[in-house]
């Protein structure tokens, strides 16, 4: 029995990509800040947005719609990154931009996708120009969304905004916290495995001893 033949690729037509772009520019439109110079969709347009697709500003599928659209400021999107972002998830539509949403997740089970994810949520947090450290209450914020099963995030989030030797928490401490997640044992057997955590984290293992002291 001869094999299949496979398919070729379908590519969108010149005339169809056109069209479709033309819609996610009257679809941007909709939601642009039209008080703004910059040709954007600012916070009140993506609270807009967001109330359009029924989620919460807050949910994690909104900081993963942002990490498709490689947006650079938080609260806001361009119109390049809109466009890029949906095009990328077949979406020229609310319709069909809700549809797809809650498979977001889906794509950062896988452990590249989540490192590329993880990086984007600590640059998400720069606010100003050549900041390179977000506050530790924002990481505090942040994690769950990004982690929402990692080991150690509860732990580590009320940690952050306990202590008082760390304000500021830096690219470094923020990807090393994700290999202390997979790689450490819940019960911290292994933590000395590696000597070379950050200070921090360092102190988050003291810190879980002792609570664990003060529970026994």
């Amino acid at each position: 029995m001869a094999p299949k033949r496979k398919r070729a690729a379908t590519v969108a037509s010149p005339k169809k990509a056109s069209k479709d772009l033309t819609k996610l520019d009257t679809l941007f439109n909709a939601y642009k800040d039209k008080g703004s110079e910059e040709d954007v969709i600012g916070p009140d347009g993506v609270e807009k947005l967001c109330r359009d697709l029924k989620v919460d500003p807050s949910q994690r599928e909104v900081l993963l719609l942002a990490w498709k659209m490689g947006a650079k400021r938080m609260g806001y999107f361009s119109r390049q990154e809109f466009r890029d972002g949906l095009s990328d998830l077949g979406a020229i539509t609310i319709a069909q931009l809700r549809k797809v949403l809650p498979r977001l997740p889906l794509e950062v089970q896988d452990s590249a996708a989540l490192d590329e994810f993880h990086r984007f949520a600590f640059s998400f947090c720069l606010t100003e120009p050549g900041q390179k450290i977000i506050d530790s209450e924002m990481a505090a914020q942040m994690l769950p969304l990004v982690l929402p099963e990692g080991r150690f995030v509860p732990q580590f989030c009320t940690f952050l905004t306990e202590q008082k030797d760390y304000k500021k928490v830096n690219a470094d401490q923020w990807a090393n916290f994700l290999r202390f997640s997979r790689e450490v044992k819940a019960d911290l057997s292994n933590c000395e495995d590696n000597p070379a955590w950050p200070l921090l984290l360092d102190n988050f293992v003291e810190y879980l001893r002792q609570h664990d002291e003060a529970a026994t």
